[in-house]
């Protein structure tokens, strides 16, 4: 899938963290339905065959909605389902290594916190970047802290997309008007609500690039 830089307004990331009951596939659904653009399957402790449940489930509706759909860090589950790409971090599976096992039409997408690690990222074929944490976290323990001046930096440095990630919320998504960046990465200011779908549009609704 060629990846259209529209498609990564609104990144959603998943956490099973967030389910209450519910099934990851009905939250993500929900999700689509409220405006996210682009769905990230993210499994930290998950085994390989519920992961793997959970990516064919989550590539099934990602595809029949028309969202591109990527895995984070498992390269070979991404492959096994056919996923439209990956997401991986600076000690993950290199970029040019995801590139060689997956094909030049997927999509792979690298983690930055510095302009030399977003360089190269770029020159090894990564088609986006995350970059963050840009506000303080509780989705991930081990976020660096990226300000908002290096995320400027970061984007006038590649000409590939970059997406921000790290705490952000409807009440701060204002501060990255004009940084440069493509969308925003959520977790929690999608999945921690009841009402994901009213979460995700009022999140749509304050979104200005």
């Amino acid at each position: 899938m060629k990846l259209d830089k529209r498609a990564l307004r609104l990144y959603a990331v998943t956490d099973r963290h967030w389910l209450n009951g519910r099934t990851l596939v009905e939250c993500v659904e929900q999700a689509i339905d409220g405006g996210a653009t682009f769905v990230q399957l993210r499994e930290k402790d998950l085994d390989e065959e519920d992961f793997l449940n959970e990516a064919r489930a989550l590539k099934k509706l990602c595809a029949a909605r028309g969202v591109p759909f990527v895995v984070n860090d498992n390269v070979m589950i991404a492959k096994e389902v056919c996923a439209d790409g990956v997401h991986v971090g600076q000690s993950d599976m290199a970029c040019l290594e995801a590139r060689r096992l997956l094909g030049p039409d997927s999509i792979i997408g690298v983690s930055a916190q510095t302009v030399d690690q977003a360089v190269l990222a770029e020159k090894q074929g990564a088609d986006y970047l995350g970059v963050g944490a840009v506000f303080a976290t509780g989705s991930k323990a081990d976020a660096e802290s990226v300000p908002i001046e290096t995320l400027k930096e970061i984007c006038a440095a590649v000409k590939i997309p970059v997406v921000a990630i790290g705490g952000i919320n409807a009440g701060n998504v204002h501060q990255l008007k004009g940084s440069g960046i493509a969308g925003v990465s959520v977790i929690s200011a999608i999945f921690a609500n009841d009402d994901i779908r009213g979460a995700t549009k009022k999140l749509a609704a304050t979104l200005q690039l």
